[in-house]
């Protein structure tokens, strides 16, 4: 059988205004804070992931904490992150956004679904788009968002890169990725998107690639994407993919401990940092499924630091 990815794991981006993004993500998104913790390469900075009501993988839109200057946008980066909503919400959340002061696109049909683009307040790219109907919502019943117009997963998410064929060659025959289709840029129409797709297919397990020659490289920044995970259920998958991605002589950090899941990073030949993790332990590795996010949580290397760690960092609210 095939070693196939499940679809999108987590994505992680960089705010330079953690309390500012901890209200925008929760009170004007209604996304659940489900693990407030640092990073573990640098325990100055937060990293606060936010997600459904019950942390499912694949529902999770991470931040770095980071002082550092807004992104430059370009190529050879990570362009826009999908968020997955019913197609009856998407009137909803153009009217919720504006009234928040939010600016929005029109509610338009791109590649076949129903999408709401806009950004954050630093100006990181998002867009809503219609599920199809095919996955579980778990809400969170303590959001300010109804429950059946809550976000319910990632998905897809847009890469730009100057040249389509070293990064396919790494999606299809190292990553197992299919490609599928392809549409227009909404952008910019003489360009295109080619998608490709993972595992049970669908909005979760699609990655968009926008082709895009001519265009200056990105530069990473608040308001920008630090890298995208995929998914892979167990420990036993994630030593299949450090075996695969070794056979190919592709670098990569081998397996790192992440407490919550365990990973394997490798940059793709257009230079975007690419992530697979396990769906298991999840967040309630250290602390009850009711009280996620409430207190700053730390994994066990880094608990005997923590009245340090906890002095040097920023109050969020």
């Amino acid at each position: 059988m095939e070693l196939a990815l499940q679809g999108i794991h987590h994505l992680t981006a960089i705010t330079a205004d953690a309390p500012g993004n901890l209200r925008f993500y929760t009170d004007v998104l209604g996304m659940r804070l489900v693990k407030k913790t640092v990073n573990q390469d640098d325990t100055s900075a937060y990293h606060l992931f936010y997600g459904d009501g019950a942390a499912t993988p694949g529902s999770d839109i991470t931040f770095f904490d980071w002082p550092v200057a807004p992104a430059r946008r370009g190529t050879h980066s990570i362009a826009r992150t999908g968020l997955r909503v019913g197609a009856e919400s998407l009137g909803w959340w153009r009217d919720h956004l504006r009234a928040k002061g939010v600016s929005t696109t029109d509610v338009a049909v791109i590649d076949g679904r129903a999408t709401l683009a806009f950004e954050d307040f630093e100006g990181q790219r998002l867009a809503l788009v219609d599920d199809g109907g095919t996955y579980e919502a778990h809400p969170w019943a303590k959001s300010p968002v109804p429950a059946e117009h809550q976000i319910r997963g990632l998905g897809p998410i847009t890469l730009s890169v100057p040249d389509l064929t070293p990064t396919a060659a790494v999606l299809m025959h190292v990553m197992n990725m299919e490609p599928v289709r392809d549409y227009p840029l909404p952008t910019d129409p003489t360009k295109t998107v080619h998608v490709f797709s993972m595992g049970p297919g669908g909005a979760a397990a699609e990655l968009h690639v926008a082709v895009e020659p001519g265009v200056p490289a990105g530069r990473e920044g608040a308001g920008g994407v630090h890298h995208v995970a995929f998914r892979t259920p167990d420990y036993d998958g994630l030593r299949a993919w450090t075996e695969r991605v070794a056979q190919f002589r592709v670098p990569s950090s081998g397996e790192v401990e992440r407490y919550y899941f365990r990973s394997l990073y490798f940059r793709e030949p257009n230079g975007i940092l690419f992530e697979i993790a396990t769906d298991i332990p999840g967040f309630t590795a250290d602390e009850p499924a009711e009280t996620l996010g409430e207190a700053l949580s730390l994994p066990p290397f880094l608990e005997p630091r923590r009245a340090s760690i906890e002095r040097n960092l920023k109050p969020l609210a």
